[in-house]
């Protein structure tokens, strides 16, 4: 009865009807009441068919609820509708986007459960999705599977060979083979099967060959991508090849292909790591007038650069840029300014990132805990060197409460800092946890504490008084 109350069903109800109102439906629950009252409201009128019950499938794939998408399945076979191949593909998909490639697999080897012959289609979904999560051995044992059950080669399933292939240095003079067999084979290399090849070579730092194979490309008449040229701009910027780079960048813009984030992206990072953040910075502005949203790697490139070459101030207005574009600065952002003010001697700008970086939410990882760790413990270390001790104590309580750990070095500062202040109740409490945390004090660290004990009045006083009645006591037992 609940189902009913929720949605309002015309008098005809159509499957049509049903799919369009499952694919409108923005939350996934709605959607699925949705799809159990059409039957529910109409009991012996109604029946789900394969399109129906596709756009249920699909939703539940794209929010990763994959149990239940395959429950679908054997829903679809209990009611005798039809299973298409597109339906079980559309789950193989959804598993190779998340990362499974072996559920992928699961699921295609399941279409003989349902008297689906796999064709060409469903052969090659499955391939290029073992090669894009780097089971290459798996994927070429696929691929002689995929041609024993007499699925003939094509530039499609080709491509897709020679990008594994092109996965590891010791291949790819096989995929370069298969590359030029390609037209005895009846198909002929097309501008993916270039881009394929001199992304492996690239990668591989064979920038040289990937020049060649790209101009042997425009010879043949085929176009670039903007995938190509940008691949080969990154390849020449990891080389140092920067002008070359700078005049690719150039002929792809008279060629008319509109340079797009990872293009720009690439050639600021090969200008960042050559010293020439100023340039980077230039380029920015160029991406940004023609209306290309700079990115998490854009930004962290240009932060890295700026702080590299000193200039902090543009460092931390690339920082605030950012945030303004709500994009969520990282710690290895953040860690770049900090050790930046840290070298200026700037602590207490330093310790206020630090304070916005808490703020922010960003806590410790596994990955960053180091790298944490050193920061903390440098910038507590700057103030205490008569810059601000106060600031230095709050950040080591900050540090102490969050679990970071607090180096010796830095409980040495803090020990001498607070005894040459005088305030040696702060002092002593920073040593009795120094202790705690397992830390043996020095010789240095005892004297300074003693000395800063004994330049009190009443320890002194009390101290002579004491020599003197043990002096007293030594002559008296002397006699």
């Amino acid at each position: 009865m609940a189902s009913k109350t929720l949605f309002k069903w015309p008098k005809q109800i159509t499957n049509s009807l049903v799919e369009q109102l499952i694919k409108a439906e923005k939350d996934i629950h709605k959607a699925i009441l949705m799809f159990d009252s059409a039957t529910a409201e109409y009991t012996n009128g109604f029946s789900h068919d394969d399109r129906t019950f596709g756009a249920m499938i699909s939703r539940l794939v794209s929010v990763n609820q994959f149990r239940p998408a395959e429950g679908m399945l054997e829903r679809m076979k209990q009611e005798d509708c039809n299973v298409t191949e597109d339906i079980f593909l559309t789950i193989c998909r959804g598993y190779g986007r998340v990362h499974r490639p072996l559920d992928a697999i699961r699921v295609f080897h399941k279409m003989e459960d349902f008297q689906l012959r796999p064709t060409q289609k469903s052969y090659l979904t499955i391939f290029d999705i073992l090669v894009e999560e780097n089971h290459v051995k798996r994927a070429i044992g696929f691929y002689k599977e995929m041609r024993e059950m007499g699925i003939p080669p094509s530039v499609v399933s080709l491509n897709i060979l020679i990008k594994a292939l092109c996965k590891n240095e010791e291949t790819v003079d096989s995929a370069f083979r298969i590359f030029h067999e390609m037209p005895n084979r009846g198909c002929q290399p097309d501008s993916y099967t270039y881009g394929t090849l001199i992304n492996g070579l690239c990668k591989l730092g064979k920038i040289d060959q990937a020049k060649e194979l790209f101009q042997e490309m425009s010879e043949k008449g085929l176009s670039p991508s903007v995938v190509s040229y940008t691949t080969l701009i990154h390849g020449m910027c990891q080389s140092n090849n920067l002008d070359e780079a700078i005049g690719l960048l150039e002929d792809m813009t008279r060629n008319g292909i509109e340079p797009n984030v990872f293009t720009y992206s690439s050639l600021m990072d090969g200008l960042c790591k050559c010293g020439h953040s100023s340039q980077a910075m230039e380029l920015l502005e160029v991406m940004v007038r023609k209306r290309h949203l700079p990115n998490m790697v854009t930004y962290s490139t240009l932060i890295n650069g700026l702080c590299k070459d000193g200039k902090l101030r543009e460092a931390v207005e690339i920082l605030d840029r950012m945030r303004l574009q709500g994009l969520k600065p990282n710690v290895e952002m953040y860690g770049k300014i900090i050790s930046g003010l840290c070298a200026a001697c700037s602590y207490q700008e330093a310790a206020n990132f630090i304070d916005e970086m808490v703020l922010g939410g960003i806590s410790p990882t596994r990955a960053t805990w180091s790298f944490q760790v050193r920061m903390h413990n440098k910038v507590v270390q700057g103030l205490c060197n008569n810059i601000d001790p106060p600031r230095a104590f709050q950040l080591y309580l900050s540090m102490r409460t969050r679990g970071i750990s607090v180096e010796n070095g830095t409980f040495d500062c803090l020990v001498k800092c607070f005894c040459k202040r005088g305030d040696l109740h702060k002092a002593a409490r920073v040593l009795e946890e120094m202790i705690f945390d397992g830390w043996v004090p020095d010789v240095g660290i005892w004297n300074v504490l003693m000395c800063g004990l004994w330049d009190r009045k009443k320890v002194r006083e009390a101290t002579e008084l004491l020599l003197a009645e043990l002096k007293q006591k030594f002559v008296e037992a002397e006699s």
